[in-house]
């Protein structure tokens, strides 16, 4: 099998959870600990061996165009001040990875973003990182660790967590069977179940290894929840032509795309970074007193 070097960040999305912030701002752009979400992805994609990364944007989001590209005009202003870490970290947004772009210009579900990478990708496996989504884990990349599952298994590889029975409607449910330790085989999985439709408390969450046959199933299904094409759709296709693999994969997932997940994940980031870690700490100490 093919390595995998390839990843696709469907970021077509308009942020409605996000407004008015992202009226003219991509929700990929709102700052975690002074980075752009969508950059932590570019760093765990980079990290797990992905060489060329393409996103999927829409109108309104070419700032995330000229984030990933050099800026020669304050590179020079910081040379002549003498700034060079800044320096350095401006530029190391240009040279993390290949990042492409293109857009998908009707959004028809998540499916059909992934279909228009279909060029892109060829007839090789890709991951797909989920716009919204950042993970931190302690041990491997969460797309690291799929792709070491497709490279022992072969078959598609999808990220799961355990959610509570009354948040599963909110995502897809999938029917298991346990391989071994936190790897389980594929059976069927469902978008946005009712409660009668619930086939286990594991979802997916946010990153995905696909087989390239995902794309003939993209391009033949009909239209699923929400009028929209579902990728869950196309992964329930596909479980039952080959093998497909969920690993509960080691980390923690932020749902930046939410008031709630994004203020998680902005203190929990502030407060691993050295920069902001002690402040935010008296700060935090100081504001429960008055609670």
């Amino acid at each position: 099998m093919k390595k995998v070097t390839k990843a696709v960040i469907p970021a077509a999305g308009m942020g409605t959870r996000m407004l008015p912030a992202t009226k003219t701002l991509p929700k990929e752009m709102l700052p975690i600990a002074g980075k752009p979400s969508i950059h932590y992805m570019i760093e765990e994609a980079a990290a797990s061996g992905i060489e060329d990364i393409l996103i999927i944007t829409a109108r309104g989001k070419t700032v995330m165009e000229d984030y990933f590209d050099y800026l020669p005009e304050m590179e020079e202003f910081l040379r002549k001040k003498g700034r060079e870490r800044e320096l350095e970290i401006i530029r190391e947004t240009a040279t993390m990875a290949n990042v492409h772009f293109i857009r998908q210009k009707t959004p028809l579900g998540l499916g059909h973003a992934i279909w228009c990478a279909r060029s892109f990708v060829g007839d090789a496996p890709f991951a797909v990182l989920l716009g919204d989504d950042i993970m931190s884990s302690e041990s491997l990349p969460v797309t690291k660790q799929l792709v070491d599952v497709m490279e022992e298994k072969g078959g598609s590889v999808v990220g799961v967590k355990w959610v509570d029975s009354d948040a599963i409607g909110k995502y897809c449910s999938l029917k298991v069977s346990k391989e071994r330790e936190k790897l389980f085989k594929v059976h069927d999985l469902i978008e946005k179940p009712r409660p009668d439709q619930i086939m286990s408390n594991y979802a997916i969450l946010g990153r995905y290894v696909l087989t390239p046959d995902i794309f003939d199933i993209l391009g033949r299904i009909p239209a699923g929840y929400g009028g929209e094409i579902q990728l869950t759709d196309a992964l329930a296709v596909q479980c039952k032509e080959r093998d497909m693999f969920a690993l509960d994969f080691d980390g923690r997932r932020f749902d930046t795309g939410n008031p709630t997940g994004y203020l998680e994940a902005v203190l929990e980031f502030s407060l691993r970074s050295p920069d902001t870690a002690d402040w935010l700490k008296s700060y935090i100490k100081e504001k429960s007193k008055e609670v």
